[in-house]
């Protein structure tokens, strides 16, 4: 149920962006400094294809909502934080590095000589 949710919220955004950029640039910003043509003025709500914006809006958003709802019933209600007290942090001792298993880093001989894999 959840792969069919988020099937139909990719392709509402998908027609929603399609939507939007088929739409006259009108200008003005949300309606902001004149023309009055912008999203809070009745003119803008006439349209067609913004009936089409607000109706794919308000489906994204409710899909939105149900694939949060879906993302806590799968958490089982414990948190991120919370799960971090449990692992045990293992930390290297100060001034060494972690050794590559197989390889020699420092050869006991020739300074200048090639790295080779130790037998162990």
């Amino acid at each position: 149920m959840e792969n069919v949710v988020l099937i139909v919220h990719l392709l509402l955004a998908l027609a929603l962006i399609g939507v939007v950029l088929m739409q006259r640039s009108e200008g003005g910003g949300l309606g902001m400094g004149g023309g009055g043509g912008g999203a809070f003025s009745a003119r803008s709500a006439g349209t067609a294809l913004g009936r089409v914006t607000w109706i794919l809006a308000g489906a994204f958003i409710v899909t939105s909502m149900t694939l949060t709802v879906f993302a806590r019933i799968d958490a089982g209600g414990a948190s991120v934080v919370d799960r971090l007290g449990d692992v045990p942090i293992e930390t290297a001792p100060t001034g060494t590095a972690p050794a590559l298993p197989g390889l020699e880093l420092a050869p006991s001989g020739d300074a200048d000589a090639p790295l080779t894999p130790r037998a162990d």
